[in-house]
Order: structure tokens, then sequence, then C-alpha cells
């Protein structure tokens, strides 16, 4: 009798174990949110230090038939 009084203190009920899957999953959701948010910020400062770089690369075209090699008239 005493083992079977033990076991069945350790089993967790239905309700119970509903509570902590949803305690777990909300951590899990605002975790993940601030994840989110973290890489929108980090973009957009990533974005802002490209714009503002002095090392910028200046894609504009170049015609490059102005060279020696082509003849201009």
């Amino acid at each position: 009798m005493i083992a079977i009084n033990s076991f069945s203190s350790l089993l967790i009920s239905t309700e119970h174990l509903t509570i902590i899957l949803l305690v777990t999953a909300s951590v899990f959701i605002v975790l993940i949110g601030i994840a989110i948010v973290k890489m929108y910020k980090l973009k957009a400062e990533n974005k802002r230090l490209i714009d503002s770089s002095p090392y910028k690369i200046d894609e504009t075209y170049k015609d490059f038939t102005e060279g020696h090699l082509y003849e201009n008239k």
C-alpha cells in the first residue's frame, strides 16, 4: 500500500501539465519577440553605418570606353 500511495503522489494532473506548458510557451514567445526586435534594430543601425561610411563605394556608371585602348573620334 505504501508503494502505491507514493507513486500516485508523483503523478501530475493534466491541469498542472497544461499550466506548465503554457508558462514555458509564453516565456519562449517573449524571448523570440525580443530577438526579432533586436534583429530589426541591428539591421537599421547597420544600414545607417553603411550609408555614413567614408569608404562607401560609388556605384555610379563610369564609361570605360574612354581608355587608351579604344579610338575616340
